[in-house]
């Protein structure tokens, strides 16, 4: 052992070289490799320990888990000193640091030196107050740090209810995904960004973004670009830079000019844990997005959920209720109207069957017809809204039956000022509800009569496309914005009329539906609309 290592120990400074001399004599020298425990918390202790050479860890095992470092000591340091003065088990554990030498002093040489040296003593007292001293400030200091994520951790919980607060302020769905995606923005600082949602159907995630005046759907494959693969996953995605991520697609940046940087997305998932949306989140004002920012959409997607799930069963009750309503009335309207129009009905087939004039005839049959027609479209609403699906079925010549129903829609049309152009290249055999059909090409036709209120053109277009039917709508009215486009079969949407129970479209889809058929709908604004039905033909 070097005595001059002794010397140089912070217990002997200014201490009798003599006595130094002979106290070592009685140390013992040990060496530990890395990582070795020197004595574990709560052990008896028994002797002191002056670093020779490396280093030791000082640290405090935490009851949660995980440990706290209280020091780490070097040559010329000390420890193991409380335990021989109070004569109580050790409070922390000690640890080498890569190889380290120590000397080992027993009790009876640490009690000679006390009764000997004052320097000994002296050097002890003023060792032990260091690092009482270091020690009260490194627990303010720690206070105070705990005292801070305290109050972050408040703060973001406060930031946490009051976004939840905001969420379940309302019940209308698209308004409700604007206040989320806004919420979420604001809180963790993002410049912008998309909130899609999943569509199990088509797999597929989609959104609303806004474009000018009015919001367009957007969509994407589950598994295309970062949102989807977040999608397909439930991984958060958090990177610094888009561009050197392979998932990252450019090319909206290409197209709005916009720099795309720092990207956090993530699931949001219901209080199951099923993923039904993804937050995209792009450039954080300051930075990059955080673990904690991480953290807060974790919670908050939870609540963001609740409140869609809400807000989607609320409008699926105030629906029902509505169709309910409908169901009501109509069959009050059924009741009411039932008589007068089946007195109604007999007048006109006696006026019919005892005129000779042919013109009298003819109004009396549309009368009839008429009639007919209202008392079936009233109890076509009350099915509706009843859930009832019934249909009649019949073989036809197309030829035939189109005649009539062309006709009644041409005479509603030319009271608005509106030319129907035919184009009927099909004339085979069909097989169809011809009541329900005439429904569905009047409410069309009447829907494309709205979209030029000062009059034009409606062009009809029947053709076979193999095993189909296929009949086309074609107007140059007003148009639709997406948006509309893609709410046009939700029961009671009216986008703007000033009239009708915005169940027409709701009708046609259920009666296109009933008969197998297909309905497509492409619409530009200021343009026009084609709506394109297709029905299976006699195989």
């Amino acid at each position: 052992m070097k005595i001059d290592k002794i010397k140089s120990n912070a217990l002997f400074h200014e201490v009798d070289p003599q006595l130094v001399k002979t106290i070592s004599g009685f140390l013992k020298n040990i060496d530990y490799p890395d990582g070795k425990i020197i004595f574990k918390d709560e052990q008896k202790g028994d002797c002191l320990f002056l670093v020779l050479g490396g280093a030791v860890k000082i640290s405090k095992k935490l009851k949660t888990g995980g440990e706290i470092i209280l020091g780490v000591l070097h040559e010329g340091d000390f420890f193991g000193e409380l335990d021989l003065i109070d004569r109580r088990q050790r409070s922390a554990q000690a640890t080498a640091i890569g190889k380290c030498s120590l000397a080992w002093m027993g009790r009876k040489q640490f009690n000679g030196l006390i009764k000997e040296s004052p320097a000994f003593v002296m050097n002890l007292l003023t060792m032990v107050t260091l690092r009482l001293r270091s020690n009260n400030l490194t627990y303010v200091l720690h206070q105070e740090t705990n005292l801070f994520a305290l109050r972050l951790q408040l703060d973001k919980t406060e930031q946490l209810v009051e976004a939840s607060k905001i969420v379940n302020s309302s019940i209308d769905v698209d308004h409700l995904l604007d206040l989320i995606f806004q919420t979420a923005a604001k809180t963790v600082g993002a410049d912008r960004g998309t909130l899609y949602l999943i569509d199990e159907t088509k797999k597929e995630l989609w959104s609303k973004v806004q474009k000018g005046s009015s919001k367009v759907e957007i969509r994407l494959p589950i598994g295309y670009g970062i949102a989807g693969a977040v999608a397909a996953s439930g991984e958060i995605i958090n990177i610094p830079d888009a561009y050197t991520d392979l998932r990252f697609n450019p090319k909206v940046d290409q197209q709005t000019g916009y720099r795309t940087k720092s990207t956090l997305c993530m699931p949001m998932k219901n209080r199951g844990g099923k993923i039904i949306g993804v937050f995209q989140l792009l450039n954080k004002s300051k930075g990059y997005f955080t673990k904690e920012d991480e953290a807060f959409i974790e919670a908050f997607s939870v609540h963001a959920a609740i409140a869609l799930e809400n807000a989607q069963l609320a409008q699926k009750m105030i629906q029902e209720e509505r169709l309910s309503a409908v169901g009501r009335m109509a069959s009050t309207i059924i009741h009411d109207i039932k008589n007068p129009m089946g007195i109604l009905r007999v007048s006109a087939q006696v006026i019919k069957k005892r005129s000779h004039d042919e013109e009298i005839k003819k109004v009396a049959e549309e009368m009839m017809q008429q009639i007919d027609r209202f008392t079936a479209m009233t109890q076509e609403i009350l099915d509706y809204a009843r859930g009832i699906s019934t249909l009649n079925l019949q073989e036809f010549d197309f030829s035939d039956v189109g005649k009539t129903i062309f006709l009644i829609i041409e005479r509603d049309l030319e009271r608005r000022n509106i030319k129907l152009e035919k184009k009927i290249k099909y004339s085979g055999k069909v097989m169809l509800d011809p009541d329900k059909i005439l429904r569905a090409f009047y409410n069309i036709a009447s829907n494309a009569a709205d979209a030029m209120p000062n009059g034009g053109k409606l062009i009809l277009n029947v053709s076979q496309e193999k095993d189909s039917l296929v009949i086309e709508f074609i107007d140059k009215g007003c148009g639709m914005t997406a948006d509309v486009r893609e709410r046009i079969f939700e029961p009671f949407f009216t986008h703007g009329k000033k009239h009708g129970t915005g169940l027409g479209m709701s009708i046609v889809k259920k009666i296109i539906d009933d008969h197998n058929g297909k309905i497509k709908i492409e619409s530009k604004e200021n343009k026009g609309t084609t709506i394109r039905l297709c029905l299976p033909l006699i195989r």
